[in-house]
This record gives C-alpha cells, structure tokens and sequence, in this order.
C-alpha cells in the first residue's frame, strides 16, 4: 500500500507546483545545519527538519496567485515512510478594530493632582486603558468605567456615543512576491510579503523549531492609523474533507468531542469552547494541532470564563478551516450579580500603536498520530497548562474576583456547596487559592452585612482547604483610606 499513496502524494504536489507562481527565494541569512535544511527547485520552498521524538517534518510552500500556500506539510514516524498531513491549504486571517480611548477611571487621579489633560498626554496613556470596550456601541451609563468625551479643549480626542461605522472589519489578502529565508539560532523563518489585514500591512511569517514539530504561522502588520485597537483570527483553509477527516477537542469536562463534517457548510466559524485552547484537525495521514499563544493572546478583561478560543468552519462539501479566535465580548455562564460591566464595558482588545509591530500567531503542531496524539505533544509546551512546582516552596496564585460569599447565597446559602473554582486552581497546580473578595461589597452584596460576610468568607476558607490546598481569604480596596488597588493578605481572622 505505501507505493500508490506515495504516488498519490507527489502528483498532489507536482499538480499544485506546476500552477504556482514563479518563486525567488532570499537566502542571504540562511544558514545550512544539520536536521534542519530549506532548498528551492520548481518554485516550491521545502525546509525538512528533525522533529521531536525521532520523527521528520517537511514543509513545502509555494505561491498561488500571490497567496502563500502550504503545498504539503507532511511527517515521517521513525522507521517509516512519509505521512501527508495537509496539501494545498493557505493561511486564514480575519481582523476587526475600533477605536481605542482614553478612560475616566484614568483621567480621575490626574484631575486630583491638578495634572493639565493635554493632548499629548491622553494621546500617551489611552493605550493603557483597562476599562475600554472598542466594539461595544451600546450606550455606557457607568462613565467611570467607559470611555468618556474630551475633557475641554481636546476636540480631536474622539468621544462616546461609539458609533456603528468605528467598527471595521477585514479578511486578509496577500500578493507575495518571493519569500525570505533565515536562520534564527537553531530554528528557520520563512516570510512572505505583500499581506493587507484590514488596517495593517506587514508579511506572513513561519517559524520552523528543530527538535520539534511546532511550526509557528504568524501575521505581523503594523499601521499607521492613530487610536487603532483590534482582534484577530488566524488559522488555516483548504483543508480537505474525505472519509477520515474530523476536527476533535476535549471540552471543559476534559472528555473529548469530535466533528466529522456531515453536517451543513457554515456560514461563519464554529466557535469552541476547548480545554486547553487547542483544537486538532485529523485525516489519513495525521493530525495538525492548533492552538493560540498561552499568555499574550489574550487582552485586558475583568473576568476570565472560557469563551472559545478556537474554531472550525466547514466551508463546503470538500474542504474545511480550523484555527484560533479572540472573542469580541465577555459572555458569562455564571451570573456573578456584577451587573453590565462586565458583559458590556470591559472588553479592551489589543493596542496597535502606530508604527509598531503587531504578531498574530496560531502555533501549529503536526503528528503521524491521531489527535489526542497531536493534542499531547502540542500541551508538552505548556506543561499540560500547569504550573511547574519549586522544591521547598508552594504555588500561588492570587486576585482572583471570585464572590464566593455572594454566589453561595444565590444557591441556597450553604458554605458547604463546593464552588468550581476550586477544582480548576488545582487543576493548573495551584496549592494556595488567594481571592480578593472581602466583604464582598461590588458583588451585590449590601455594606451593612460587612461582619456577616467577612466570617462566612473565612468559613468557606476553613471547610474547603485541605492538606495540599489553602484558600487564603485575601482582600481589595480594604476601609481606612488606603485606596481601591491593593491587595491586603490577611494572616488570620
């Protein structure tokens, strides 16, 4: 059976080769070293590399009517023959942006120091807004926490109500005319120019890691539009549908769930709220993982819900997409009795000052495997999303808005009831759990309780700690005048 897939696979990229555009390559900065090796024949791009666990991976690009194409992205398993992943698929980007702006919650001190509100001075710290929401055009009752209009004498500061035509959107488009090779240290980058992403221009870029088999595809674009904040999804189409392909991940509950493409096309993305924010397409001849970076994907927010970071879209009868997405509004399956702001008003997105660098990767990891083969060796790089533990210390994390007090109330008001939370701390590795939650004033509940509360806070600490876990009852913006940010750690009741 190997010879006719074997033949199969190269008359899928001699097809392919044969339509593709001319292809110069820059290989002025590459640098030949063994496992890792990138040629140009036939206007095709391959770079073969040694990847991890005694396998090979190996790239070939080409360029489609100026679209950088994945002719083939195969692995080869240690002692076997050549594994076709993908062919014939191409990058897929899509972005939307709105206008970044200044906030009173940033405006309010500097008027009590008597600070003038220049325009140079907005115009430096509105891209440090935390309490912004660009693609919200809804009305904002609460002006401490939006956006608000020019303080007197900056007309050209924009000012609220948001309006709809702010808001733009944008599918990349790309008119490569050659690649660039280099060699970066023990890895390999390949980048195409000529890629427009709504408001900004740059060049597509993979990054190729020997001893692994991660490949990193990344926009990165700048602008020279003021005030520009933005999201993106990134990820790959083409791929093809037969038999054997399905997109699979394992849901909140960790138990993996699969779609095989029997279904209708859709018209938009299927978001999916995965673990571990890693989706794994499969077929035949492998796997390919994709997942966002696992800290800098995501932008300023009050509340931190899984809202679906990656996707699928079944494009037609014969081909689908799959990627990574950032969400455009805070969508909570928990009422946490905090009212609006947090679904409304708070959804900051990324800054894109002008003439800086934007990156918008989705890393992709490719296997011989079936995909809870890709899904392991793509979460090696993230420790399986935990911790890593220090001999002789413990691990904390803290600031967490968690109104335990308040939520146990609203279901029936035992401190026995154990709350999530709990179990998704120690699942990331965490041994002390350190809310911030006092008295639980700003969670609905009233003032006058601030005893009550206090000590059935502390309670919850008592009966849900454990020998190898602490709740540590901490406390924000504490009465006394200190002010609203810090962060008190209370020893004892």
């Amino acid at each position: 059976m190997r010879a006719p897939f074997a033949t199969v696979a190269m008359l899928l990229f001699t097809s392919a080769a044969a339509s593709a555009d001319p292809l110069t390559c820059n290989l002025s900065d590459y640098r030949p070293a063994a496992g890792l090796t990138a040629t140009v024949a036939n206007d095709a791009l391959t770079v073969t590399w040694d990847g991890d666990s005694g396998q090979q991976v190996r790239l070939r690009m080409t360029v489609m009517s100026g679209v950088p194409t994945i002719a083939e992205l195969a692995v080869r398993p240690q002692r076997g023959d050549w594994k076709a992943v993908a062919t014939g698929v191409t990058p897929d980007y899509r972005v939307v942006s709105g206008v970044r702006r200044v906030t009173e919650q940033q405006l309010q001190p500097l008027r009590g120091l008597k600070v003038e509100l220049t325009k140079e001075l907005i115009d430096s710290i509105k891209w440090d807004a935390f309490w912004d929401a660009p693609l919200n055009t809804e009305p904002l009752e609460n002006t401490r926490m939006g956006a608000i209009p020019p303080p007197k004498g900056l007309l050209d500061q924009p000012a609220l109500p948001r309006k709809p035509e702010e808001i733009k959107r944008a599918t990349a488009t790309y008119a490569a005319r050659g690649c660039d090779v280099k060699t970066n240290g023990a890895g390999l980058e390949v980048s195409f120019d000529g890629v427009q992403l709504g408001l900004l221009n740059g060049r597509l870029q993979y990054s190729i890691y020997r001893g692994t088999n991660l490949i990193e595809q990344e926009v990165i674009a700048k602008t020279d539009v003021d005030s520009v904040a933005y999201k993106y999804e990134g990820g790959l189409k083409g791929l093809r549908i037969d038999a054997s392909s399905r997109v699979a991940w394992r849901d909140v509950s960790k138990i993996w769930q699969d779609y095989r493409f029997g279904g209708a096309p859709n018209t938009d993305i299927v978001p999916l709220r995965a673990q571990n924010r890693l989706v794994v397409a499969g077929g035949a001849g492998g796997s390919l993982g994709a997942f966002p970076p696992p800290h800098n994907f995501f932008s300023s927010r009050e509340v931190s819900f899984n809202q679906g970071y990656v996707y699928y879209r079944k494009d037609g009868a014969s081909s689908y997409s799959f990627g990574v997405r950032q969400p455009e509004a805070e969508s909570n399956p928990e009422d946490m009795g905090r009212g609006a702001e947090d679904t409304r008003q708070n959804f900051a997105l990324r800054s894109a000052r002008p003439g800086t660098w934007q990156r918008m990767p989705v890393y992709l990891y490719v296997s011989a495997t079936p995909a809870d083969g890709a899904a392991r060796g793509a979460l090696t790089f993230t420790r399986d999303d935990r911790f890593k533990p220090l001999p002789g210390y413990q691990v904390m994390a803290t600031h967490f808005h968690s109104a335990l007090v308040g939520r146990l109330r609203r279901q029936g008001g035992s401190l026995d009831v154990r709350l999530n939370d709990f179990d998704v701390v120690k699942a990331a590795g965490v041994n002390i759990f350190a809310p911030i939650d006092g008295s639980g004033i700003g969670f609905g509940l009233p003032r006058e309780d601030r005893l009550k509360t206090l000590a059935d806070y502390y309670e919850v600490a008592k009966r849900h700690s454990d020998k190898n876990f602490l709740i540590m009852p901490n406390e924000e913006g504490a009465p006394g005048g200190i002010g609203r940010q810090n962060e008190l750690l209370v020893s004892k009741p």
